[in-house]
């Protein structure tokens, strides 16, 4: 088999860069991430409490999750941001790249990407705070989007890696393969160093990891496919009916 017939190596039949369509799956996550983002400071404000509730309930640390056996956070943590800022440049990332991704995955098959590359994320995290590469309290909360998104950038990176995109500072043209590594080599660098943001760097290669494995290995996700299972069926019937006329020989 050459390369040009393996799954990974195809065009995405629909989406693209920043192709914003309201019934996809990537457009949806941008409005469920927004969306609690402002229930969040809505509830925060009319309860009149110092802390916002949703992302109290809702954060990733080694000490809720595991610990307290807390084990939803494993996906809500994805949808929760500490600020503006934090949730626009998160957001930016979706919009940017999630639709090449989807586009190639199918809708169902891309939803279990996602939210799987941020499960891994937060794998990640603890395996390198248990294993005391990374050095962190425990209970350090942790939320954001980026590992699902760190996934999603490596995926577009492997299914489009010429594509050329331009960077606001500095001002300069970058292949999406290139930029993928140099976003890697950050997060990697930041996790040895104990730099700033340590633990979301850790999360960000958990998401980078598992989304390279998915997307060269796009089958895993097919029981996701819509038809999958009728597919399956199909194939055991016909399967069973060429044993059974071989046997009838």
């Amino acid at each position: 088999m050459g390369i040009y017939d393996r799954d990974y190596y195809r065009e995405p039949t629909r989406g693209g860069f920043a192709d914003f369509r309201v019934w996809s799956i990537n457009t949806w996550l941008i409005i469920i991430n927004v969306a609690v983002f402002l229930l969040d400071n809505i509830l925060q404000r009319s309860l009149d409490i110092e802390y916002y509730p949703l992302r109290y309930y809702g954060y990733f640390s080694l000490t809720t999750a595991i610990v307290h056996l807390e084990v939803w956070r494993f996906i809500t943590f994805q949808f929760l941001h500490e600020s503006v800022s934090h949730l626009f440049f998160n957001m930016l990332g979706l919009y940017f790249f999630g639709p090449i991704v989807e586009g190639q995955l199918g809708g169902r098959r891309y939803l279990g990407f996602y939210l799987s590359c941020g499960i891994a994320g937060a794998v990640m995290y603890l395996l390198l705070l248990t294993s005391h590469v990374l050095i962190t309290d425990p209970a350090t909360p942790m939320i954001g989007a980026s590992a699902g998104i760190f996934g999603v950038l490596i995926a577009a990176a492997i299914i489009a890696p010429d594509m050329q995109i331009m960077l606001w500072f500095p001002p300069m043209p970058l292949s999406l393969r290139v930029m993928a590594w140099i976003y890697v080599g950050i997060a990697v660098y930041t996790v040895l160093n104990s730099g700033m943001n340590a633990g979301g760097e850790a999360a960000h290669l958990g998401g980078a990891v598992w989304g390279f494995l998915l997307i060269r290995n796009q089958h895993w996700l097919n029981f996701l496919a819509p038809g999958s299972r009728r597919r399956s069926a199909t194939k055991k019937r016909v399967a069973f009916r060429d044993w059974s006329r071989d046997m009838d020989h």
